[in-house]
């Protein structure tokens, strides 16, 4: 019997790890339990949270100037007072980067050119969420715009260049906030929740604008806006545990267009999608394994292409912009894979014979300059997407811009959440006594109001 083979240019994707001298050895990654990536890229830099004494900081690498054996003492970025559990580079300039930590702020910071020595202070600091900051993610066309995830359950959508927070998301979750993305434009974000619920909301403006039940299991999920589609793409669990995949359309939420029960391995899964190659690849977190898969508009809507294997279990997975790849080795994705002490760039090429720049598969792909400022973004206007630029002539670094953030004072809000079992017993006391305190209140007004309806019916039969 024959046997139909779908006719597709990347059938045969495979991925390839870089030869060990070329990986990044003896990285000591945040142990944080925090659900978080660890790990970030740009063009040229890798953000890594770290393991430190004292505070939170984290590492940056260059991509080739730094592979290797790597310090036991790199510089690092040490201005935080408690573990850093996000990172993100700005999309439009390649020499910033926002980190979250758990002492409730979010700092901007400039990478030095020769980063030589350990820097401590920050271009700036914002703050204003009341618990823990737990991620940062930048707008894909909007100049200097960033959204920020709280433990107060409050996204925040700053203006860093004025130090201001334009728009809060809140009154919506009931639960800590898992993930957000952004849509194609902008103008929308998808937001996946410890509730179970997906979310999306307008992002001008904070309003919700649809809401459904999402992954039904206690673990945590993520969602994913796959490049300029109406599509978005979630990872969670079932209420039996198993690792879960679903493909949802914006005009019809409700109903998942593809949804798939995956395994029943414990770590989240993390969605990374090339806009350009629509391939959604699928790292799961104490993996060794990166699966992916080619989405179409056709159903099933998802087809699995095949899977690159690693030793080590992943701590987490970041991938280049495109603009970033090496289009003469015909590489359509870089992905750099993180482990407990060891960074493994890994490549992901379509075979090819000719020497020839291969139009069809590297079409014009996201630049690194900004379609509008965030001034003209909050004031309304609105662009199809990001700009493009062609791969034909390789990739070219973006030019090192010179910032001039306004210095704004902002108040640091101290994190008064319990650490440890003293704590949490100190802190039951202490509402128990407050709790006691409100019921005696009110039972003193009880009893004035009964003294005063005396009084006034004394009056009334008075006259």
């Amino acid at each position: 019997m024959s046997r139909f083979v779908r006719n597709s240019k990347f059938r045969h994707v495979f991925g390839t790890a870089a030869k060990k001298d070329l990986c990044f050895d003896g990285v000591r990654p945040s142990r944080t339990a925090h659900d978080t990536n660890l790990i970030k890229a740009n063009s040229q830099y890798l953000g890594v949270c770290w393991e430190a004494g004292g505070g939170g900081a984290f590492a940056v690498f260059d991509q080739t100037k730094d592979v290797g054996k790597v310090s036991p003492t790199p510089p690092l970025f040490t201005g935080h007072k408690a573990a850093v559990l996000d990172l993100d580079f700005h999309p439009f300039n390649d020499y910033l980067i926002a980190s979250a930590s758990e002492d409730c702020t979010v700092k901007i910071w400039q990478i030095p050119e020769e980063l030589k020595e350990s820097q401590d202070t920050p271009l700036s600091t914002l703050a204003g969420h009341k618990r823990r900051v737990g991620a940062v993610l930048f707008h894909p066309t909007a100049d200097n715009t960033l959204a920020t995830v709280g433990g107060d359950l409050v996204i925040k959508l700053w203006d860093i260049e004025a130090g201001v927070a334009k728009v809060d998301i809140e009154a919506h979750h009931t639960d800590l906030i898992n993930s957000i993305d952004f849509n194609y434009n902008g103008n929308l974000m998808v937001t996946s929740c410890r509730d179970k619920q997906l979310r999306i909301f307008d992002v001008r403006s904070g309003k919700l604008v649809q809401q459904t039940e999402s992954h039904q299991g206690v673990k945590g999920s993520r969602c994913l806006w796959l490049g300029d589609s109406n599509k978005i793409a979630t990872t969670g669990f079932s209420r039996a545990s198993d690792r879960q995949m679903a493909i949802r359309d914006v005009n019809d939420l409700d109903n998942p267009i593809y949804s798939d029960n995956l395994d029943t391995s414990a770590g989240m899964l993390m969605p990374f999608y090339d806009e350009d190659c629509h391939i959604l690849y699928l790292a799961g977190k104490g993996d060794t394994t990166i699966r992916y898969f080619e989405v179409t508009d056709e159903k099933p809507h998802i087809h699995h292409i095949s899977n690159y294997s690693g030793s080590d279990p992943s701590r987490g997975v970041a991938f280049v912009p495109k603009r970033a790849v090496n289009v003469n080795e015909v590489e359509i994705g870089r992905a750099y894979r993180l482990t407990t002490s060891f960074i493994e760039p890994i490549s992901f090429k379509v075979p090819r014979k000719s020497e020839l720049f291969q139009d069809d598969l590297f079409p014009e792909a996201t630049s690194g300059e900004a379609p509008m400022s965030c001034a003209e973004f909050f004031g309304g206007k609105s662009v199809d997407g990001p700009k493009k630029i062609s791969l034909e002539n390789g990739f070219v670094p973006g030019a090192r811009k010179d910032v001039s953030f306004k210095s704004v004072l902002t108040e640091e809000v101290k994190d008064d959440t319990p650490k440890n079992e003293k704590e949490y017993r100190e802190a039951w006391a202490k509402l128990k006594a407050e709790v006691t305190d409100l019921q005696n209140k009110l039972t003193q007004k009880d009893i004035q109001i009964r003294v005063l309806e005396q009084k006034i019916t004394t009056l009334e039969g008075g006259n």
